[in-house]
């Protein structure tokens, strides 16, 4: 059994430590709020563009693109991982790394078939762990990153795309779904087929927005569908720092909980050894009394 300097010891080490991950909550909580306000601000541009791209893909008669066309032959596939560059965020990472390798194992049997993109520090060093192919990779993203943190690596991807290195690209990511509550998550960025179907899907069901383009139609796709990639992975990006500092959050919340119960334990186990001491003097005292009579 421990001595009460042990006890003692444990104890205070153990509300050390729940100072800290109270702190880290805290902090989680507020950077999670700058975040979600961020992510959702970013939202009406990507639909706008969706929108007016839409407009041009389903509206102009001949306007076509290659990124709006699924390639009859798929040699390599991209994969553009976003996770953390820190851990202490419970599954965040874990379960998306998971879910990536899952899909992977499934559906290829070579590296010679794909490639990866990874944002992210905990992403980069599994990867490389592995031994599979990393074309590019950016870690020390801030905590509210900005477009220009990242239009690098965005543009370069979708380029490559274009290059026909990658044939389709997918992006995963952990989606924001509520301060406790994050869902692994995997979008097809690459062909833009589903916005092309998604557009028919409009106009099918009611009127849409009547553009006037200038330059033509071709042009406009041309320079417009590449930034509209680009502005999906950027929200990606911005939902997945959301989900991280949500997950961290409840992470360091589950570990102030548990540092509140282990100092309880340790409390109650401090009392009964002192009891027992101060019990085991006492028949010392009166021992050594009856001794002498």
């Amino acid at each position: 059994m421990a001595s009460l300097k042990e006890i003692k010891t444990r104890i205070g080490s153990t509300k050390k430590t729940k100072q800290i991950t109270k702190a880290m909550e805290m902090v989680s909580a507020a950077k999670l709020n700058r975040a979600q306000g961020k992510a959702e601000s970013f939202q009406p541009y990507t639909e706008k563009i969706r929108e007016v791209v839409a407009s041009i893909a389903q509206g102009s008669e001949g306007a076509s693109h290659p990124m709006l066309e699924d390639r009859p032959e798929i040699k390599k596939t991209g994969y553009i991982v976003i996770t953390s560059d820190r851990g202490l965020c419970g599954a965040y990472n874990s379960g998306l790394l998971r879910e990536t390798m899952n899909l992977i194992e499934q559906r290829h049997s070579s590296q010679d078939e794909y490639g990866l993109v990874v944002l992210g520090k905990v992403g980069r060093d599994f990867f490389k762990k592995r031994n599979m192919p990393i074309f590019q990779e950016i870690t020390g993203l801030a905590d509210q990153p900005d477009y220009s943190d990242i239009k690098n690596i965005a543009e370069t991807t979708v380029q490559m795309f274009n290059d026909e290195v990658f044939d389709e690209v997918y992006i995963h990511f952990n989606h924001f779904v509520s301060a406790i509550s994050q869902r692994v998550t995997e979008e097809k960025l690459l062909p833009l087929t589903t916005l092309a179907k998604e557009a028919a899907a409009e106009e099918a069901s009611g009127p849409t927005p009547n553009y006037l383009y200038e330059p033509d139609p071709e042009t406009i796709l041309e320079r417009l569908l590449p930034h509209y990639a680009e502005s999906l992975i950027y929200g990606s990006l911005l939902d997945a720092k959301a989900s991280e500092f949500g997950a961290r959050m409840s992470a360091m919340r589950s570990a102030t909980d548990n540092a509140d119960n282990r100092i309880d334990e340790l409390t109650l186990s401090y009392n009964r050894a002192r009891q027992a001491a101060i019990t085991q003097e006492i028949n010392e005292i009166v021992g050594g009394a009856a001794a002498q009579n």
